[in-house]
């Protein structure tokens, strides 16, 4: 650990000259009386308790903007004071000979800026995790082999995979040309299995995907964590863990707690490796957009995890990398058999339980035509846009998906 304060250092700039706080008229003038402050410690000689007590003030501070009010009506100046206080609060645990717990933590505290704030001096809180999470995994290798051997050992059972009648099934085509598919699925909108356009990803080859791999790479890091069978659910809810801290309690967990799912649309932002076992497919640039503004999200849980039947406004391909799905598809043109939930917040999403439906009080319901398939690892599903579709992962399970217009 001795070092890694002067790793850290040669990240930032060379004095306290260089080091950028520039901020709207937002923002306090004490919060940036408060950030100078930080700012003149990280350069000078003072106390961990001291640099600790002003970064903790910022975030405090910060952190009760954030949440007030609507995530959308956040200031984004609000998030840079918020990912400033998160760097000055990675300097005063890393400064001195940091123990491995002050590490983790430090790591922790620059997710929470990954995830919360807003990128600052060139996204330094990236180049952070980075320097933070070589030490960490140089100094864990030996856990790590023995977690890794524990997983070998788990036994994988074997899922019940649903039989698809012929005449339900979603239609498959391998790597169609764009033409072929613009005029035959995306303009008619028409849902169809893609086969063979992900052969190439490193998430397939290079490194394919396990829980080893995942622990290998993301173990350490924290990302928020859905909580519950499905969104609908009362019980359901939102947390911040690890991956590591996810998998163990969530994925290996056998006692019957509750199903834990990791879903989110900034997990390959925040962890560039992942990023890079990926490819954008070659289709999106049928789209209207920029590369900028396809969504790429993570879905990644156990077995028995359900997407309650719902609608999205956007076209999506939907990768699927480890494990397999049972996915069932409706036409918005059926949506009136479908009965969605009259509130605004769930507008989008059916109240039926697709495969336990109440017959009594949804009897439109098994009048809706519908498609079915189960999505095997190396397929991508085209879900058209405002087609109703219900996800139930069969087995653990890794999928990707890319929301575009």
């Amino acid at each position: 650990m001795a070092m890694l304060w002067s790793r850290i250092s040669a990240a930032l700039p060379l004095n306290e000259e260089q080091f950028p706080l520039q901020f709207n008229d937002k923002v306090e003038s004490s919060v940036l009386e408060m950030l100078k402050r930080s700012r003149h410690q990280l350069y000078s000689d003072t106390t961990s308790a001291s640099r600790m007590l002003n970064a903790q003030i910022v975030l405090d501070f910060s952190w009760e903007k954030l949440n007030t009010g609507t995530w959308r009506h956040v200031d984004k100046e609000w998030r840079r004071v918020y990912s400033y206080g998160c760097l000055f609060k990675v300097a005063a645990l890393c400064r001195e000979e940091p123990s491995a717990d002050e590490v983790l933590q430090a790591l922790k505290t620059c997710d929470m800026g990954l995830l919360m704030g807003a990128a600052i001096m060139d996204n330094i809180l990236q180049v952070i995790v980075q320097i933070l999470q070589s030490e960490v995994r140089e100094s864990t290798k030996e856990e790590d082999e023995s977690e890794h051997a524990q997983v070998k050992r788990i036994k994988i059972e074997c899922p019940h995979v649903p039989v698809i009648k012929e005449e339900l099934a979603v239609p498959r085509i391998k790597c169609p040309s764009l033409e072929s598919f613009n005029t035959n699925y995306l303009l008619p909108l028409k849902p169809v299995i893609l086969e063979g356009i992900i052969d190439h990803w490193p998430a397939l080859n290079e490194h394919p995907w396990s829980i080893e791999y995942l622990r290998s790479v993301a173990g350490c890091r924290t990302v928020p964590v859905e909580v519950g069978t499905r969104y609908t659910d009362e019980e359901w809810s939102q947390t911040l863990l690890t991956v590591n801290g996810f998998i163990d309690r969530y994925i290996l967990n056998k006692d019957g707690a509750a199903v834990g799912y990791l879903a989110q649309h900034q997990l390959f932002d925040q962890i560039p490796e992942l990023k890079e076992d990926i490819r954008l497919p070659d289709y999106c640039c049928l789209g209207d957009g920029d590369e900028d503004d396809i969504t790429v999200n993570a879905w990644f849980g156990p077995g028995g995890t359900v997407s309650p039947l719902h609608q999205d406004p956007q076209q999506n391909f939907l990768a699927q990398v480890m494990g397999s799905k049972y996915i069932r598809l409706y036409s918005p043109e059926d949506t009136d058999k479908l009965y969605p939930h009259q509130s605004q917040l769930l507008h989008n999403t059916s109240q039926v339980e697709v495969e336990n439906p109440d017959t009594e009080r949804f009897p439109e319901f098994a009048k809706a035509p519908y498609l079915e398939c189960v999505l095997q690892p190396g397929e991508v599903l085209f879900i058209p846009v405002q087609h109703w579709h219900y996800i139930r992962s069969l087995e653990l399970s890794f999928s990707v998906s890319f929301w575009w217009s």
